[in-house]
């Protein structure tokens, strides 16, 4: 029996929430949105540790083919649910067992496991620390300029658009959000120009362009431009980025 969507997304405007949302519009599953206000920890309230017990975004519940909710939280592990479930012409995947099925997976994981956390920690320390420490800028920094120059370098030597197999996959929808906001994490995309025409050929796809505006409008190459409203975001990122953090110590140490 073919399972039937009854998805919603639990999300933010973050590069971790769009990819979802991208994977979503791309395999046009129908789904609900609902928004959750990072800035005033509503992933952490009660009923939404019942769905991530990690209190971060982005999540989904759905149907099961029992007939009952399951909970899926990680972006990646909630891709390959998505893929697994509703993927059948592997139309942003691979047949599972195929060379290509696991090369997608190697890129799939090399983001969330690299890319993502030490971009995430570039943003942190560029933007959102209390005070400039030069170590952790460089050092995050860095190793996101020499993720990016791992992916270019595969663009280059496999002379493909996409990261696997000629064509988009959630692997590569995985990557995208970051990478369109390099910037904000001070690394210059240009220095990659495989990655950057990569990153231009993504945007114009359509799944990529209706999903990467769930919940909210997706502005940050806009942002990127201006220099004083892009200060007064990280500004005001950074209070509650470090009131964040103040109620994790306290919880932590209960």
């Amino acid at each position: 029996m073919s399972q039937q969507p009854d998805i919603t997304l639990y999300t933010t405007q973050t590069p971790n929430g769009i990819k979802v949302s991208i994977t979503l519009e791309e395999l046009s599953i129908p789904y609900k949105v609902q928004k959750l206000d990072i800035s005033k920890n509503t992933q952490k309230e009660p009923w939404f540790l019942e769905i991530n017990p990690n209190g971060r975004i982005p999540a989904i519940t759905d149907t099961f083919t029992d007939g009952k909710t399951i909970r899926l939280f990680e972006s990646g592990s909630i891709m390959q649910y998505l893929v697994a479930t509703y993927d059948k012409d592997h139309k942003i995947s691979f047949e599972p067992g195929t060379r290509e099925f696991y090369e997608m997976n190697n890129w799939l994981f090399f983001q969330n496991a690299g890319v993502g956390p030490m971009q995430g920690q570039a943003n942190h320390f560029t933007r959102y620390a209390p005070e400039h420490i030069e170590y952790g800028v460089n050092r995050y920094q860095n190793e996101t300029r020499r993720l990016y120059g791992v992916i270019d370098k595969h663009l280059k030597d496999s002379k493909s658009e996409y990261l696997v197999g000629n064509k988009c996959t959630i692997a590569d929808i995985a990557h995208w959000g970051w990478v369109a906001s390099a910037g904000w994490a001070g690394v210059d995309i240009d220095e990659f120009p495989e990655l950057k025409a990569w990153e231009d050929r993504m945007a114009a796809r359509p799944g990529v362009e209706k999903g990467r505006h769930v919940p909210d409008p997706h502005k940050i190459k806009e942002l990127l431009k201006d220099k004083a409203k892009m200060e007064q975001q990280a500004a005001e990122a950074r209070k509650w980025v470090q009131a964040g953090m103040k109620d994790d110590a306290k919880k932590s140490q209960k």
